[in-house]
């Protein structure tokens, strides 16, 4: 079995050879790090598509394609999450992208995982264009709840942002969500500068469809790598902006591990989350590890080290095998992102080649 290999994605090439020694590790089976925090979330990523083009995500003409065979399958899907689940102590799973439902087998995917983690919450992030017609198969077929990706409710902005007029399809999908019982739908709002104006106006669409909103600070993983700290938006920028319209009261986090920061939301029942990965980075609590839609595993989003576990599966692999190299890959997970360390470097894949 072979652990050094490279795959080229049109984008710098990533080694996938873990860099660091694993005796030192317990042994323990669940996906534990050197520095004591353990993976129980699972993000799973099925492919580099989307059907938007996403300014501060991806290039124009969008991601090279990822050969199909390179793909894991919908059956490979399964058995891997199978073994995070009952090996390794994963509790939760999340179907990422690109964009999730531009898989024609989503549907399988989720049905198939679902038969193999039986209790496991399953969620999907999706930017719900199309979903108003799949949200009840998906539903059918085991899938709990989505988190949907909306900067704003304003339509010319929106095609400006995504360079596509999808607006009305975005807005149906969260509705046929509601209805099918994927819940609670969350929205998820990248803060710039662009969407700053907008940001109150949208809070009140969320709080009058019964939707959870959550902000978070744009993180340097832009295909066009045009980030710059000295440009973000900040939590508390946003906070002085919504605190003028809404009467707001900080409630914190309820897990240490959950990315959101709360705020109550007076006169209302609900809340508006504040994900702060740049300025109140919560990688001391990150509880995450990343299968990207080749099969590789990602233990940090800013890390280029992936293990390979497609290449071990097609080769024969046990499930034991298969959580061993899994468990190496998260030991050797990084203490942080570093975004504010002199000589940051980001990584060569975009989020959308990632997965969120």
């Amino acid at each position: 079995m072979t652990t050094s290999s490279v795959v080229g994605l049109g984008i710098p090439s990533i080694s996938r050879t873990p860099g660091v020694s694993v005796d030192d590790r317990p042994d323990v089976p669940v996906l534990i790090d050197r520095f004591g925090r353990v993976a129980r979330d699972l993000r799973v990523s099925i492919t580099e598509k989307c059907s938007l083009r996403c300014t501060y995500c991806m290039p124009e003409e969008g991601l090279p394609a990822i050969p199909t065979q390179d793909l894991l399958t919908a059956s490979e899907i399964a058995r891997v999450v199978g073994v995070a689940v009952h090996r390794l102590g994963v509790e939760e799973v999340r179907f990422t992208g690109g964009e999730p439902l531009m898989r024609a087998d989503l549907t399988e995917i989720v049905r198939l995982t679902s038969q193999v983690a039986p209790g496991v919450p399953l969620s999907m992030t999706t930017n719900a264009v199309g979903l108003e017609h799949r949200a009840d198969t998906l539903a059918a077929a085991g899938l709990n709840r989505v988190n949907v990706s909306l900067d704003t409710i304003d339509r010319a902005h929106f095609a400006e942002l995504t360079r596509r007029d999808r607006l009305p399809s975005v807005l149906a999908g969260v509705r046929a969500a509601m209805r099918a019982g994927l819940t609670p739908v969350k929205i998820n709002a990248v803060l710039m500068p662009e969407t700053l104006h907008g940001a109150a106006d949208l809070l009140q669409w969320c709080l009058d469809e019964g939707v959870a909103l959550r902000f978070i600070e744009q993180m340097p993983l832009d295909a066009d790598q045009e980030w710059a700290r000295a440009n973000m938006l900040d939590a508390e920028h946003l906070l002085d902006v919504l605190s003028t319209r809404f009467d707001l009261r900080e409630i914190g986090r309820s897990d240490p591990s959950a990315p959101a920061e709360e705020w109550a939301v007076g006169g209302t029942s609900s809340t508006v989350g504040i994900i702060a990965s740049v300025t109140r980075s919560f990688c001391s609590d990150c509880d995450r590890t990343r299968l990207t839609a080749e099969g590789t595993v990602r233990s940090c989003l800013f890390s280029d080290e992936e293990t390979d576990l497609r290449a071990a599966l097609r080769g024969g692999a046990t499930d034991d095998e298969l959580g061993k190299l899994w468990q190496g890959a998260m030991w050797n997970k990084w203490a942080g992102h570093g975004i504010d360390a002199v000589g940051f470097v980001p990584p060569a894949r975009s989020m959308g080649a990632i997965g969120g």
